[in-house]
């Protein structure tokens, strides 16, 4: 009887829990997604008015002083970005709300004036920043508010990228490589799909987010061209860690004043992009660019060029995220590669689109999730395999320095070490 009674206790227990956490990650997903849509319509219109007048570019000096400059009045010069999220959800470390509005500030006038970077790498602080203020100003305990700030990425990720899946998996997964915070499961996907649902009400998203095209059949050839393409796009995604750490290195020891880090950033920017034929291409996030390259063959060093001008931009001070960067990346080694392996070009940038933010971001269960939500069910086991051999072949590689890689992707052990 006992037993019976202290089972009917913790049924009731977790019922409370599942209910408050719906009202709370619900709450999140609606003031979160509000916030991202806004975001996300700032860009779009920063971006719009970059192309109308393109003399903006010639402003990146100035526009980088003025981020790096906004961050110090604000006390947050020594801000790590993305990598204080992760670790305030690993060690509990409080956000400030301030974060909001600076990431949402300074990514905009990134790219007003063409900087090359992403969106969706920056919600994950817009997000983070303003469920875990909310959490502290509720009174949650430190276990929630963590809870709390991974609702927050999942809900900014998936109402700018329009993926509820993998933006509630992907706040889960990507703080611990190779462990879960299953206990956020049910909030983080209330408060994915609450954002989602939001924005695609505001006509943000549709149901597949690009078209790959033609989709070769599950074969031997085919499994093997995708294993090929998934080591390859290891490589890839070890290059562009290397590149955007080291470049962010090289810039403060040259460079160790962050103001005129920012200007001489924006400068070697604006350089490259007067310089060099279709640069217009490689400003912003990359969005276009992987249309562009889904529907027809990149050249050679487009992947390269993409590294390069994210890696500039970044480094220098400028805000932003690297996901998209990163995926850009991807598609467009995947459809110069692809081809020569016989796959069809769509088909490859699409795989390597996925597999590149496999290796960047250590996080192969959110890499199949996204190549699903945003390619649809077919192939979904060619690039499954292509995301699972990047993912063992990148090693400890990543974008994140707080990022915890807690279990070998090579042998059943733990290891509990930072990406590098």
């Amino acid at each position: 009887m006992q037993r019976v009674l202290d089972g009917m206790k913790n049924v009731a227990r977790g019922l409370l829990s599942f209910l408050r956490w719906v009202l709370l990650a619900g709450l999140t997903g609606v003031v979160v997604g509000a916030a991202a849509v806004a975001f996300h319509w700032c860009i779009g219109t920063a971006t719009a008015l970059r192309l109308m007048h393109r003399w903006l570019i010639w402003l990146l000096p100035v526009v980088g002083i003025a981020i790096v400059w906004l961050y110090k009045i604000c006390g947050m010069a020594d801000d790590k970005g993305t990598n204080r999220v992760l670790k305030a959800v690993r060690e509990g470390e409080p956000m400030r709300l301030r974060m909001a509005p600076l990431i949402f500030v300074s990514t905009t006038l990134t790219h007003l004036v063409g900087g090359s970077a992403g969106r969706e790498g920056a919600a994950l602080q817009l997000g983070g920043s303003m469920a875990g203020w909310a959490g502290r100003r509720l009174g949650l305990d430190e276990k929630d508010e963590r809870v709390m700030v991974m609702c927050g990425m999942a809900a900014a990720f998936s109402s700018l990228f329009g993926t509820p899946i993998t933006a509630a998996i992907f706040a889960m997964e990507v703080v611990s490589v190779g462990v879960m915070y299953y206990a956020a499961i049910v909030p983080c996907l209330v408060a994915s799909v609450s954002g989602f649902l939001l924005a695609y009400a505001l006509g943000l998203h549709g149901l597949v987010g690009y078209a790959a095209g033609a989709i070769p059949a599950l074969t031997g050839v085919s499994m093997f061209q995708s294993v090929i393409l998934g080591a390859m796009c290891a490589v890839v995604s070890v290059l562009f860690c290397e590149v955007m750490h080291v470049t962010h290195s090289l810039y403060k020891k040259y460079i160790p004043n962050a103001l005129v880090r920012g200007a001489v950033g924006g400068a070697i920017v604006l350089a490259l992009l007067l310089v060099i034929p279709n640069s217009w291409y490689y400003c912003g996030a990359g969005d276009e660019l992987i249309r562009v390259l889904l529907g027809g063959r990149s050249g050679w060093y487009a992947f390269l060029l993409k590294i390069l001008f994210t890696a500039l931009t970044l480094g220098a001070g400028f805000r932003g995220g690297e996901i998209v960067p990163a995926m850009c990346v991807g598609c467009a080694f995947g459809t110069w590669m692809g081809p020569l392996l016989g796959m069809p070009h769509g088909f490859a940038g699409a795989l390597g689109m996925a597999a590149v933010f496999c290796g960047v971001t250590n996080c192969p269960v959110t890499s199949m999730l996204l190549s699903y939500e945003l390619f649809g069910g077919e192939g979904v086991v060619l690039f499954a395999l292509g995301c699972a051999v990047s993912y063992m072949l990148s090693g400890y590689y990543g974008l994140y320095s707080e990022q915890k890689i807690v279990y070998s992707k090579l042998r059943a052990e733990w290891v509990d070490k930072k990406a590098v």
